[in-house]
């Protein structure tokens, strides 16, 4: 579950993590006043307005309606509202978005801290994430922080250094201290990088976090070491033990569609081809979609009813499928072994009736407990649904549907 960066700063500020202070706010008026609020309390001149979307590149994205970025600098307290109405309730176009954007709901007006002193600001950037590969958490840093990450991960990968931590034992002092040495820092700026970096180890494993990104991490004039950005992706897997965390999702900064999905009891996820799957159980949802495209579909979703599927969840399922315009044909794939086939055969009519007006051909492979009962029933039916067995049947099935 992705959160907000004002949210993610507040979880953050609460592990002791030092960050860029800054108020939320939804409308121009609101923006200006949570401006006026932040200079009484951190004596801010200048104010950052940033959109808020669960998406990175903000500062070099537009706004499809006004053209303006989606960080923009205020010098003076009476541009602030002006600067927040260019961005609110605007498209914002970034390279993470895709052409489409996202809607800008609300706005984080936050404190100047570029501000001049001993010595130049200096921007790193900072992550914690899961390793699969080694299952072990890794700290990723670079001197490189900003807005081009992407581009050094790709073009200089030798400047972004990395340190893997035993879930077991933790973070350790001397890794700390070594990825702050690796940054270059001296001083007290060492000291304060420490620091920043064992609170924000403890902010991910306190979280249940999957993902940690801060970037920039900023080093002030003054070697004051601060969260400038902050993307948190918390595990849903952990959600139930994290009540808190939870109430911070934002469901229009998801797919409707998986929205509607979730609250069905189903995990759906949106894909871009053209031929709707239904299975029950990740692993044969996987083996399906490979088989769509070995005969030359893409897959529309992955879309998992789980092991316990009735005419409800596959009514529920072909709703959401069915939303989906690029979607020519559906397979349904389906192993009887917790439930019977011929009871998913009888759900799939049920829903079909319920339904109507389905213009799209269904190919429903059934094999396991009753499978042939289930085959006879879709046969039966006389309805525009074609029963399959074995997968190559399916298969054949899928290809001539879309050759059509």
């Amino acid at each position: 579950m992705n959160i907000h960066e004002y949210q993610a700063k507040e979880v953050l500020k609460g592990y002791g993590v030092r960050i860029q202070e800054g108020i939320v706010a939804d409308t121009p008026e609101a923006a200006h006043e949570a401006a006026v609020k932040l200079n009484e309390q951190t004596g801010t001149s200048w104010y950052v307005i940033k959109a808020q979307i669960h998406a990175g590149g903000r500062g070099k994205g537009k706004v499809n309606e006004t053209g303006s970025n989606g960080v923009v600098l205020a010098k003076k307290l009476e541009d602030v509202a002006e600067k927040a109405k260019n961005i609110l309730g605007g498209t914002l176009v970034t390279h993470q978005t895709g052409p489409e954007g996202k809607v800008v709901n609300k706005v984080l007006v936050a404190q100047d801290v570029y501000y001049p002193g001993a010595s130049e600001p200096k921007e790193y950037y900072l992550s914690i994430l899961l390793d699969r590969a080694t299952g072990s958490n890794v700290i990723m840093a670079s001197t490189e922080g900003g807005m081009d990450i992407e581009e050094v991960a790709e073009n200089t990968p030798e400047k972004i250094m990395k340190e893997w931590i035993d879930p077991k034992v933790g973070l350790q002092p001397f890794q700390a201290r070594k990825v702050a040495f690796a940054l270059g820092l001296s001083g007290n700026a060492l000291k304060e990088m420490v620091k920043f970096i064992t609170a924000l180890y403890n902010a991910y494993e306190g979280t249940d976090s999957s993902q940690f990104e801060i970037n920039p991490v900023l080093k002030t004039s003054d070697d004051k070491i601060l969260a400038v950005d902050a993307k948190v992706n918390i595990d849903d897997n952990a959600l139930y033990r994290q009540k808190g965390l939870a109430e911070l999702r934002d469901v229009a900064e998801e797919d409707p569609l998986e929205v509607e999905a979730g609250e069905s009891g189903l995990n759906y996820v949106k894909l871009d081809g053209n031929v709707g799957c239904m299975v029950n159980g990740a692993g044969l949802a996987m083996a399906t979609m490979d088989m769509i495209k070995l005969v030359g579909g893409e897959p529309a979703n992955f879309l998992d009813v789980g092991g316990g599927a009735n005419a409800t969840t596959v009514e529920a399922g072909f709703r959401i499928i069915l939303q989906d315009p690029n979607v020519k044909a559906i397979l349904i794939n389906v192993f009887g072994g917790i439930v019977r086939c011929d009871r998913i055969a009888s759900g799939v009519v049920e829903a079909y009736k319920s339904i109507g007006d389905i213009r799209v051909p269904i190919i429903v492979r059934l094999q396991g407990t009753n499978a042939a009962e289930g085959a006879k029933i879709i046969d039966d039916s006389g309805l525009k649904v074609f029963s399959a067995i074995t997968l190559k049947e399916a298969a054949d099935k899928v290809q001539s549907v879309l050759e059509a």
